[in-house]
């Protein structure tokens, strides 16, 4: 028996309404998306600005609890930075605000996270019709910091391998008390999400296909994006040999990256 796909719930805030059908609420799709990102843009209100806010972050999807978790079963975000940046200084006042509640009862910070990858510009006949290929997904939930110094490190572990594969395994261990003291760490506690992903070619309007002058004097098509890694450049100080996780990470993602792109555009 096949496993069985999960999905966030339908809500008010997840619901893709323009272009449903290009939308997915699987758990997989979603968090694979999440942690293919470089970056996460994380939005929160500050009570001190009359200003939404919006910061590029570094996150991973994991479970603390489950570690064996699979990456379609339910996550939570993991957020990592500075300890006195403003992110950090706003959960704490909305986790004091808090004090006294049951923990059933005890939410966080709402947040809302955002990623997107760019696959290809679509080039149509008409201005109007032109478009990306695109995965984008957004994340609704509630931030908390992490306290348990277990967890902490599981965070920084996650979100550290999340760059390349074994990097934390494969840098200078353990971690200082200065650094742990330094770095704070937000789990986003997901409460829905959802992800809107197109893929193939142009979709031109019938009366542009059958404009002989349009056709004759009008490029269309579509042109291929991937994100590459260039081939790593040492230190001046370095001593050792690129090691293979990095080597192989290098190939493997400029690979995936074009292949996924190109196939994209073909459907």
């Amino acid at each position: 028996m096949g496993r069985h796909t999960l999905e966030y719930p339908k809500t008010g805030d997840n619901t893709v309404r323009r272009h449903n059908e290009r939308a997915s609420y699987a758990l997989e799709t979603i968090h694979r998306l999440i942690n293919s990102s470089q970056i996460v843009n994380v939005a929160f209100t500050n009570p001190e600005s009359p200003f939404p806010v919006v910061l590029p972050m570094i996150g991973q999807m994991g479970s603390f609890d489950r570690p064996s978790a699979d990456i379609g079963d339910p996550l939570d975000l993991y957020i990592h930075g500075y300890v006195s940046a403003r992110m950090f200084n706003v959960t704490r006042t909305a986790e004091k605000k808090e004090e006294g509640q049951t923990e059933e009862e005890k939410k966080g910070l709402p947040v809302t996270i955002s990623a997107s990858h760019v696959d290809a510009l679509i080039l149509a006949t008409s201005g109007f019709n032109h478009s990306y290929n695109y995965r984008s997904v957004v994340l609704f939930g509630y931030a908390t910091l992490v306290e348990d110094e277990e967890e902490k490190k599981y965070a920084l572990e996650l979100i550290t391998n999340g760059l390349v594969p074994e990097r934390w395994q494969k840098t200078r261990q353990p971690p200082t008390k200065a650094e742990m003291t330094s770095t704070s760490v937000l789990k986003v506690r997901i409460t829905s999400g959802s992800a809107k992903i197109r893929d193939g070619g142009v979709l031109d309007d019938k009366h542009d296909l059958q404009n002989e002058e349009a056709q004759n004097s009008v490029w269309t098509g579509v042109l291929p994006i991937y994100s590459t890694v260039g081939e790593p450049i040492p230190t001046s100080y370095n001593k050792v040999e690129v090691p293979s996780n990095v080597s192989d990470f290098v190939k493997d993602y400029n690979a995936e990256n074009k292949e996924y792109a190109l196939t994209a555009a073909k459907k």
